[in-house]
């Protein structure tokens, strides 16, 4: 896991200080993540499929983009680094919501986020960082709700989580 510091945040998701990622996925900080939600003309969602090289939930489908945010970086700016960094591609992105959630991985890390969740719209063929992403597919969301029921171990936690909220409140 790249050890740099990311942005620890209060319970009103404000920033109280910065540690380095390790520390805070091995102790549970309550820290800022962002997950980017990219659909197409055909309102396919774009996924990737996680790196088997990642720290946690290797190998598992997820939205776009993820990530949290690192010192000394603007998270407005930071949120497109990060898509051009992951999927080689940067588009408009919009807030849609925030939301916490907190689950423990097999490995003993912890993922205790503030997740804000942005969408965006862009049609074409993505490049994935191999460091990032092993793969990608753009899925009609219909599908990907399906999916959910049949193979829920596919995914990632928060993409299951984010959807459920996305679903539930028409975002």
């Amino acid at each position: 896991m790249p050890n740099k510091r990311i942005a620890l945040v209060n319970e009103q998701d404000n920033i109280i200080g910065f540690e380095l990622k390790d520390i805070v996925h091995k102790q549970g900080l309550l820290h800022r993540a962002f997950s980017l939600f990219v659909f197409n003309n055909k309102s396919e969602l774009l996924l990737q499929k996680r790196a088997t090289s990642k720290y946690h939930s290797p190998g598992l489908w997820t939205n776009t983009c993820c990530s949290h945010l690192i010192e000394n970086c603007i998270f407005e700016d930071y949120i497109h680094e990060r898509l051009i960094h992951e999927m080689g591609f940067d588009c408009d992105l919009d807030f849609k919501f925030s939301f916490h959630y907190k689950v423990s991985f097999d490995n003993g890390l912890t993922e205790n986020e503030i997740d804000h969740i942005y969408f965006g719209k862009w049609n074409g063929t993505p490049s994935p960082n191999p460091t990032e992403a092993d793969d990608y597919k753009w899925m009609p969301w219909e599908d990907l709700i399906v999916e959910f029921d049949s193979n829920p171990d596919k995914y990632t936690y928060w993409l299951k989580e984010a959807v459920k909220i996305i679903v539930s409140n028409n975002h």
